[in-house]
């Protein structure tokens, strides 16, 4: 017999232990949403900000960071599929600024001690965060290359308001400029990968990033909502953004909407991070992915590509020194996680998705024709998931009949 169904006292359930970390002022507010098969629950608990009445409501706008880069994965792999791009080639071609790379010796080695790289960066060591640079899991200035990449801001080191960055060009110029930190292909590294395959998108494409995700994927799933940045007419159903001060241990304004860096286009559109979105957007495009690249009438991508973008795409040894984000039940397909074991309630051998530091969590299961989301408005602490996050997954998965 197949279930089908969220079971109503277990989402009772949800409701009240989500209701806690609000009540705790962790944050003023959030949204989720969890669907089994038919069956779609959402909440939207409290307020936009903790000095406003305003309340939460399913149309409010976030701030969705790296649950940006499985979007940007899916707009190169339409490309791939009209083969204007070829995941073995080379991006040199399009991205000048960084062929004949050298890579450190050693990530604390001194910037001009390098030696070439073995071969150029593909399309394929993009979509896998292994074109050989991206965040340095280490405290400030622990290493000579994270001056620079703070002072370059090229990104991977931490939050980073889209107002500051450079523009295209001018930042993959300086990116260009930097050694590498690895081979390409021999290792997984954080965020800038999703940065660059945004840039070869822009540049195959003809169009912008945002244009180009409009076009053939936010127009056609019906993401009205979903871009980088919000325009006048929305700027209020943007809720204040926080994060936590450790100085005074206080919750502080990280993104007020009063003057957001949201309200304008951006210099430069992060395919790592960039986008803001919806709940209902977000599972737009969620249930895309769940049903195999169509939506209605749509075929977004065909099944064999969305098969291939969610199946395992690392070894052991490249996932080495990434444990802090994948701990052992996780890996990486094309351009998101996916689970390989289950440790927890809610990991499940096939899931896929992604985690973002501005609050946000996504994740869908074929397994369980099940998909969660939950949005929030406080920045991340650290790479483990915060507690709103796991109550949220083991709630998700034990509502299921």
């Amino acid at each position: 017999m197949i279930t089908s169904g969220l079971t109503k006292s277990r989402l009772e359930r949800m409701h009240q232990v989500l209701w806690t970390h609000i009540e705790r002022k962790d944050m003023p507010g959030l949204t989720a949403l969890v669907s089994h098969h038919d069956d779609v629950h959402v909440e939207t608990l409290a307020t936009l900000a903790f000095d406003s009445s305003a309340p939460m409501k399913r149309d409010t706008i976030f701030r969705i960071a790296s649950i940006t880069k499985p979007i940007t994965a899916v707009a190169a792999m339409i490309l791939v599929e009209e083969c204007k791009l070829r995941l073995d080639d080379s991006i040199e071609p399009w991205l000048p600024e960084l062929a004949n790379r050298r890579v450190l010796k050693s990530i604390s080695s001194e910037l001009d001690d390098t030696v070439p790289a073995r071969r150029a960066i593909t399309l394929r060591d993009l979509l896998t965060y292994r074109m050989g640079f991206g965040s340095v899991m280490a405290p400030r200035d622990t290493y000579p290359i994270q001056k620079l990449i703070r002072e370059y801001r090229v990104g991977g080191d931490g939050p980073m308001l889209p107002s500051q960055a450079p523009g295209m060009d001018e930042w993959l110029q300086k990116l260009g400029s930097l050694p590498w930190l690895a081979q390409p292909g021999e290792r997984w590294m954080y965020h800038v990968s999703g940065d660059v395959l945004g840039a070869v998108i822009a540049r195959v494409s003809g169009q912008s990033l945002g244009a180009f995700m409009g076009a053939r994927i936010f127009d056609p799933l019906g993401m009205k909502d979903t871009a980088f940045h919000v325009p006048p007419e929305k700027i209020d159903r943007l809720p204040a953004f926080y994060f936590f001060n450790r100085e005074t241990k206080t919750l502080d304004f990280f993104d007020d909407p009063a003057n957001s860096a949201w309200r304008s286009e951006p210099p430069s559109e992060s395919g790592g991070g960039g986008l803001v979105s919806t709940i209902d957007d977000y599972f737009a495009f969620s249930r895309m992915m769940l049903n195999k690249g169509r939506h209605g009438r749509e075929q977004i991508l065909s099944r064999a590509t969305v098969d291939l973008m969610t199946s395992d795409q690392l070894t052991p040894e490249q996932r080495a020194g990434s444990e802090v984000f994948f701990e052992t039940h996780s890996s990486w397909g094309l351009g998101m996680a996916v689970d390989i074991r289950r440790n927890e309630i809610y990991q499940s051998p096939g899931r896929f998705g992604w985690t973002g530091g501005f609050g946000t969590t996504a994740y869908t299961d074929p397994a369980e024709q099940m998909i969660g989301i939950l949005f929030t408005q406080r920045m991340m602490d650290s790479p483990e998931p915060p507690k709103v996050f796991t109550d949220f997954w083991t709630l998700a998965y034990e509502a299921m009949e």
